[in-house]
């Protein structure tokens, strides 16, 4: 075989055989296949799709090019969590050592943020000490003594993967829902978990802000993992507005606290509490997630799983040397605040990355005082920005100044989970 044939063949909307397909990943992963024809290829698969037979052995190629995690001697049933991303997407946090303390073990293999959706790992990195590289050995243990984990997934863990998804992202074929759902899928199937559970996010701070297209990845992801044999079960859910009140590394963090504690805003434990129902209830445990978390167990948990990655659960979070303040520029209610907006602002306080060797800062990010649905006054405050560097506060105000829709009546109550998919 050689890669311009095939690339031509999908270029034409032919489907590739198994056997060419698994000849591809196998050459991506070792790096026979040059990286401008694997761009090329991927272009042709963003105008001309994978179709259903194609999609499984692409996925099935992508698991097989690395090692699969062996979870089956852990004595708690496995279960995990993805979110697609968005801004103020911080329920892995509160989730994990929830879900954890309700008598699972959940496996949760998190990446860094990349423009204006924020990545676990850069949250969890502003806790002092925590650090997110584990071994397999160290991995399991935790697994088995805490019930959670949130770490960052090793590099044999489906490879190929590796491989695509830089390149998708600086070829501008990102944004193909097969690409998307094998991307997804082929490591949380290799992670070895049981059950599934994923967080579909549409609207303007999503990854895929069409509904339509949301369901649509949605429908796809569950179909892999049924394939598999991972039980899987999708919920989509609105990121249209930020969740909850804060959008920025170390607020995050301290954001989740206060939802362990039994304060988090209503829009996040909303979310939160129906993930952690599915989880439960594809894990076959008979606990309650509401009242685990107001007894206190999962704030245990957390600072279990804190303190095994190193980590000072006691420890004050950094703070910003800099906080400015955005106002409301006219009196009315609340009737939306654009997630995307509020994303960059976030990013360019310096909470995200615009290339994956980017460092960022735990302190930047936005934290916001007045929500949808408020009714505020002309010079009202509607959020504050955090920073260490003031001279980035100019592009964050520029990035909000069309961010908030203010109307003379009430708008109607946010509907967080639009559907659920299994």
């Amino acid at each position: 075989m050689n890669a311009v044939d095939l690339i031509v063949a999908k270029r034409e909307g032919d489907e590739l055989s198994d056997e060419q397909i698994n000849w591809l990943i196998n050459g991506v992963t070792s790096g026979t296949i040059p990286a401008e024809q694997t761009a090329a290829l991927l272009m042709a698969i963003v105008w001309r799709g994978l179709g259903p037979q194609e999609l499984a052995t692409w996925t099935a190629a992508m698991i097989d090019s690395g090692q699969r995690l062996d979870l089956s001697g852990l004595t708690r049933p496995t279960v995990d969590k993805h979110s697609t991303g968005g801004v103020g997407d911080k329920v892995s946090l509160v989730l994990c050592p929830l879900v954890a303390a309700c008598g699972a073990a959940v496996p949760q293999l998190s990446g860094r943020g990349l423009g204006h959706t924020g990545g676990t790992l850069d949250k969890m990195e502003a806790i002092a000490g925590w650090r997110a590289e584990l071994s397999h050995s160290q991995f399991l243990a935790q697994l088995q003594e805490v019930g959670a984990v949130i770490a960052a997934a090793t590099a044999d863990l489906a490879p190929a993967d590796r491989v695509l998804y830089a390149l998708r992202d600086v070829t501008g074929t990102v944004a193909s829902i097969p690409l998307i759902a094998s991307s997804i899928m082929s490591k949380k199937i290799a992670e070895g978990t049981s059950g599934l559970v994923l967080d579909v996010k549409f609207g303007s701070g999503a990854f895929l802000p069409d509904p339509a297209m949301g369901e649509e990845l949605a429908r796809t992801m569950v179909g892999l993992g049924q394939a598999h044999g991972v039980d899987t079960v999708a919920l989509l859910t609105d990121m249209d507005q930020p969740l909850g009140q804060a959008a920025g590394n170390a607020l995050e963090v301290a954001e989740s606290v206060e939802a362990l504690a039994g304060g988090g805003p209503a829009d996040l434990m909303e979310v939160t509490l129906a993930l952690a129902r599915e989880m439960v209830a594809l894990a076959g445990l008979d606990a309650d997630p509401a009242e685990v978390l107001a007894s206190g167990r999962a704030m245990d948990a957390w600072r279990a799983m804190v303190a095994a990655q190193g980590g000072n659960p006691s420890a004050p979070l950094p703070v910003a040397s800099e906080v400015d303040q955005w106002t409301a520029p006219a009196s009315g209610i609340i009737g939306r605040i654009d997630a995307l907006a509020v994303g960059v602002a976030a990013w360019r306080l310096g909470a995200g990355r615009a290339r994956k060797e980017d460092d960022v800062s735990a302190v930047a990010g936005v934290k916001l005082r007045r929500f949808h649905g408020d009714r505020v006054a002309a010079g009202d405050v509607i959020a504050e920005l955090h920073t260490d560097d003031p001279y980035r506060l100019p592009a964050a105000h520029e990035a909000l100044s069309s961010a908030l829709t203010i109307t003379d009546t009430s708008p109607e109550p946010r509907r967080l989970i639009a559907n659920r998919i299994a």
